[in-house]
């Protein structure tokens, strides 16, 4: 089962990122001013992870395939890593559509 970690950055700003079962980094959040708006972005990761439409496919400056999770104001709610190919940026999206619903949240600031 997959777990959001939220944590405290050297700027004093939140951020989330969404494990899986195995505690590979899946997802990844903006920094937040407040824990409460970094909450609410992980309520809007479960809200949006099922939904296909919500992701943005994309690809870096280096070809390296990778993806954004937008919530339903197209503002990005999360970022994955740089993939080596478009089947493993599927699978990575497959693993959050699966993770994030019933996902713990564990704060470790």
């Amino acid at each position: 089962m997959g777990k959001f970690e939220i944590k405290k950055d050297k700027a004093g700003k939140f951020r989330f990122n969404l494990k899986s079962g195995n505690g590979q980094v899946i997802l990844s959040s903006e920094a937040y001013n407040t824990k409460a708006a970094c909450e609410n972005g992980i309520a809007s990761v479960k809200k949006n992870a099922s939904d296909d439409s919500r992701y943005e496919r994309k690809e870096g400056k280096n070809g390296a395939p990778f993806f954004n999770l937008k919530a339903g104001n197209s503002q990005v709610i999360g970022s994955s890593e740089m993939y080596s190919s478009n089947s493993a940026m599927e699978n990575g999206i497959a693993s959050v559509k699966k993770n994030a619903p019933d996902a713990k949240v564990e704060d470790i600031s």
